[in-house]
């Protein structure tokens, strides 16, 4: 008696039928492809025996279902991207997904080296200095007017100079009397600290930090000896060509404040009326 050979699942007899084997257990054609087939993405049939099953990612087409999502040409053996559950060609995704070059205005391909810079992309080839056409890369440059240049054109062409040493000023410039001045040039004509960030004051057309211009042209406190800057709304009182702070302004014996009073002076020293009785 010929022994049976059956499909697992249907107990069909397969003798002289196409078969598949799955884990060793035969199954006939209609019942390995209701139970194990994949379906297809693109069309939603079941893709049989007889076709080829495409994977990418645990999802399935057909040989011929497998295309790209807006020309329809096959990917089969071919490089293609994924976008939102869409496939698509390099073509169609570049158009429509990959950054386009500021300069040139064309697409610039996945894999393809590319500069950026604020939220605008160039091909590496096209990312030139407005002025010289000359390559910039990983070079410094300077963006202005939506041009880009390399530090030497720019320089030549839209630095301001430096009214100090000549030279052209490309950062952390300071504005002095109408003129640009280095920060680092911008200094006390007496002690050459720089001024930038600090307060001075001028004289005959020169900067001078405070101290400075306080030693070499404040009058002196008749009263401390201490400079007497007036400036920043500093109060003083002048008296027969002596000055005074309006705190140091005092009776020389009871040291009453005499700011708005009536005095009287015994050579160099002030008094108030009342200690000056006995003069």
């Amino acid at each position: 008696m010929t022994e049976r050979f059956d499909c697992h699942h249907c107990n069909e007899s397969l003798f002289g039928k196409k078969y598949i084997l799955r884990e060793e257990s035969p199954y006939c054609v209609v019942c390995f492809e209701t139970l194990f087939a994949n379906t297809c993405e693109e069309c939603g049939k079941p893709i049989g025996c007889d076709c080829k099953d495409l994977s990418y990612k645990d999802r399935h087409w057909h040989e011929a279902c497998f295309h790209c999502s807006q020309c329809t040409n096959s990917l089969v053996d071919k490089p293609f991207a994924a976008k939102e559950d869409q496939l698509l060609c390099t073509d169609c995704y570049s158009n429509e997904y990959s950054s386009k070059c500021q300069e040139c205005k064309k697409t610039i391909m996945p894999g393809t080296r590319k500069m950026e810079y604020k939220g605008s992309s160039w091909h590496e080839t096209c990312f030139i200095c407005h002025r010289c056409q000359q390559p910039i890369g990983t070079k410094s440059f300077i963006p202005k007017d939506n041009q880009n240049f390399c530090v030497p054109c720019y320089e030549k062409q839209h630095a301001m100079q430096c009214v100090q040493c000549k030279k052209p000023i490309t950062t952390g410039g300071v504005t002095y009397r109408e003129q640009p001045w280095h920060k680092e040039c911008f200094v006390c004509t007496a002690c050459r600290k720089q001024l930038s960030g600090q307060r001075f004051t001028a004289r005959d057309d020169f900067a001078y930090c405070l101290n400075c211009f306080c030693d070499l042209y404040a009058k002196k406190c008749a009263g401390c000896t201490n400079p007497i800057s007036g400036l920043g709304g500093t109060k003083y009182i002048s008296f027969e060509e002596r000055q005074w702070h309006n705190d140091c302004f005092n009776c020389k014996k009871c040291s009453l404040s005499l700011v708005g009073r009536g005095f009287l002076t015994e050579r160099d020293d002030i008094l108030c009326p009342d200690c000056g009785k006995d003069i």
